[in-house]
Order: C-alpha cells, then structure tokens, then sequence
C-alpha cells in the first residue's frame, strides 16, 4: 500500500507546530527535517556567522548574520512551494527587523534577497547544497553564496554577475576573496578547522 504524502502550502508550513525541536525545510511541498550535521558543520558555521558579525562591526555595515534563523522562500515551477534555511545568512540590519516582528523570519518572493547566504555540505546535503540551491539562490537573485565543504576539503564561492553565478574555489591555505566581505582575511583552513 502506497501512503501519500502530505503537502503544505507556505502558508501552512508558517503556521506548522509540532512537538519537537526539528528544523524543517519545505521542499515541493514536503517538510524536509533539517539534519543536525556533524559537530564540525556547526562548527564551521557558528565560525563564519561569528567572523561575518566581527566583520560587519568593524567595517560599520548595517548587515546582520543569523545562523540557521532565516528562511528564505525559492521559487518552484511546480505548484508546491518551497523554503530554503541555509546555514548563515547576511541581510541588511533593516530587513532583519522587519522579518524579526514576524512568527516565521520568511523572505518572500516580493522581498528582496539576502546578501550572501554559506550551506556547509555534509554527506546528505551534497546535491542539493551543489545543484538544487545553487539553481534556486540564483533564480532568487542572492548576489553571494559559500558553498562550505569540509568533505573535499574547499570553499566555493558563487558570485552572481549578470543573472549567472561565477564560481571560485579555494583549498588549504587559499585565501578568500569575498565580494561582499571585501576585507575578511580567512583561509580555507581556518574555517574548516574552527
């Protein structure tokens, strides 16, 4: 016997409650549980929310970073919605205020788009961290998205630029160049190794 599976509109997945602690992505319609990943994928983005903040004060931005708070709405051509939670996400301090005095911290099609966005890519999330995202972070016009893998042992960094991502890659002791964080001085190692 075949069970089908319950989807849920935005709408429903704002309001959805259950009795756990779980995370839940809406996929197509389908609440996705968020895996907890290793001790080092939190590390490794508890490191970079930690360094984006560092960065934001002393340049006098007026950015915030938020891990694993802010969903982000992706457009589907299909009829089910979905949402995406990525690892850490840069927006301006004002559009944080804005979404903090909601239930859901949910940016909308009709809101403009974070600053950056970093997924960090554990052994369950590699295709979807490579592909499904990267398709859906560039549909929604994220002008920066980390691509964090502790696995290959190198950071991606996808750079939107004329509705297209241009991809750099760095490994071991490369130095970022990050085109929202102009002055960050961090290395490959440094943040795989938090």
């Amino acid at each position: 016997m075949v069970t089908a599976i319950e989807r849920l509109t935005l709408t429903e997945y704002l309001s959805y409650e259950n009795e756990t602690d779980t995370i839940y992505e809406l996929v197509n319609g389908e609440l996705i549980p968020m895996s907890l990943g290793s001790g080092l994928h939190g590390d490794i983005a508890e490191f970079l929310h930690d360094q984006f903040r560092v960065e934001i004060k002393q340049v006098g931005l007026s950015w915030t970073a938020k891990q694993m708070t802010v969903g982000i709405q992706s457009p589907q051509k299909g009829r089910w919605d979905t949402c995406r939670i990525p690892d850490v996400t840069v927006l301006p301090l004002e559009q944080w205020q804005k979404l903090r005095s909601k239930r859901e911290a949910i940016i909308t099609l009709d809101e403009p788009p974070p600053l950056l966005v970093v997924e960090v890519v554990s052994e369950s999330t590699k295709t979807v961290d490579y592909r499904a995202k990267r398709s859906e972070y560039t549909m929604l016009g994220i002008p920066e998205y980390w691509i964090v893998d502790p696995l290959a042992g190198k950071i991606t960094i996808c750079e939107l630029i004329e509705g297209f991502y241009d991809t750099t890659e760095f490994t071991a002791l490369d130095q970022l160049k990050s085109p929202t964080f102009k002055e960050l001085s961090l290395t490959v190692a440094q943040i795989l190794n938090p």
